[in-house]
């Protein structure tokens, strides 16, 4: 008996140790390097947003890379707008750590940053159908923050509507395919259902008070007194201003529930909820650095088994037909992008500075005019 505890006194004591080195391994921010230099007589170079190691937004560096080339199946867009979104500092940021496994322990294994981008078809692959040179398109591709991205023709990129601007287009892909995919695949959101959004006023909450109204909801949105009038502009039936009034005392019933922001706790929207409501969490607090926004889908999960009501979470998965069904809302009017400001690439640590105030109305958007 005393060996046995000896043995599993040693076990616990190795387990300690390899969870505290995983832990300092995932928390460990690396010292920032300058980059490989390019050689001489190097292919055509580019100017990209890159980050070197993780830190605040003062790590962001616009620096010269390699233009890329195709291959058969691509297009090679030069970009003229693209956007930032809270993706964008978090891995900025490394946190939360536990997405290090994925993009890198120490420092980012991939220097290259950004997703959105709206621009002008400069080049195609010899297998491209479909797209042409001068064709203007947006859609979603990692590295977007730079002057030229490479898309296959087949995977996330459609033509841009005329009625709307490159900076508007820009901003429509994680935003609006994340609020798209949450009330039609999630929720499932139909005539006169009656939904609430909460965080109405930011880049996903702007599209997702537009677009479920084009499906034929009842649409509250909650947003601070300064966005009032913008939330209603975009056909909200009823705002509330949280700052005047407790929307979850309303004694209001929906439907389904939208959350953007995640400033509230899961069982606060209750009473609020139809018997068999759905509620989405699409964003949550950052404030936990190992888990971050995880930390609410995980609360779901447990209450879930417990509940008539459905408890869920979601990430947005930016794909050609989603981004079509978009192109269609653009070109209707149904779905009017709102920028609130622009920014030169060369701005990008204002910007994305900006963006995490929490207090920007719609997108904000970089120009590489």
């Amino acid at each position: 008996m005393s060996r046995m505890r000896k043995i599993g006194g040693a076990v616990v004591i190795v387990m300690a140790a390899a969870l505290g080195f995983l832990g300092w391994a995932l928390s460990h921010n690396s010292v920032c390097d300058s980059g490989p230099t390019a050689p001489s007589g190097a292919a055509p170079r580019m100017k990209a947003v890159v980050y070197r190691c993780y830190g605040p937004p003062d790590v962001l560096r616009v620096e010269d890379v390699a233009k890329p080339t195709i291959a058969d199946d691509q297009i090679l867009v030069k970009v003229r707008a693209a956007s930032i979104n809270p993706l964008e500092w978090h891995y900025m940021r490394g946190t939360p750590y536990v997405m290090r496994f994925e993009v890198g322990f120490g420092r980012p294994t991939d220097p290259r940053i950004g997703v959105d981008f709206a621009g002008t078809v400069e080049s195609v692959g010899s297998g491209v159908k479909h797209f042409h040179p001068g064709d203007e398109v947006f859609g979603g591709r990692d590295g977007a923050l730079a002057e030229y991205v490479v898309v296959r023709e087949d995977r996330s990129v459609v033509l841009k509507p005329a009625n709307v601007s490159f900076e508007q287009a820009a901003g429509v892909p994680v935003a609006a395919v994340t609020a798209l995919q949450a009330l039609r695949d999630e929720s499932r959101v139909r005539p006169g259902q009656k939904v609430l959004i909460n965080g109405a006023s930011g880049g996903v909450g702007t599209f997702a008070v537009q677009i479920a109204k084009s499906f034929g909801a009842e649409v509250t949105a909650v947003c601070s007194t300064r966005n009032v009038s913008l939330v209603r502009s975009l056909g909200a039936d009823h705002v509330v201003d949280y700052t005047r009034e407790d929307f979850t005392h309303s004694g209001q019933l929906y439907d389904v529930v939208l959350d953007v922001v995640g400033n509230r706790p899961l069982l606060d929207y209750r009473p609020i909820m139809a018997p068999h409501a759905i509620f989405v969490m699409v964003g949550g607090p950052s404030t936990n650095p190992w888990l971050g926004p995880l930390i609410m889908p995980l609360k779901a999960l447990v209450l879930r088994p417990f509940l008539s009501q459905k408890f869920d979470f979601m990430l947005a998965d930016i794909n050609k037909p989603s981004l079509t069904a978009l192109e269609q809302l653009m070109q209707a009017g149904k779905v009017v992008p709102v920028v609130d400001r622009t920014y030169k690439l060369a701005e990008i640590s204002q910007a994305v500075r900006y963006l995490e105030t929490g207090h920007a109305r719609g997108k904000v958007v970089i120009t590489m005019d």
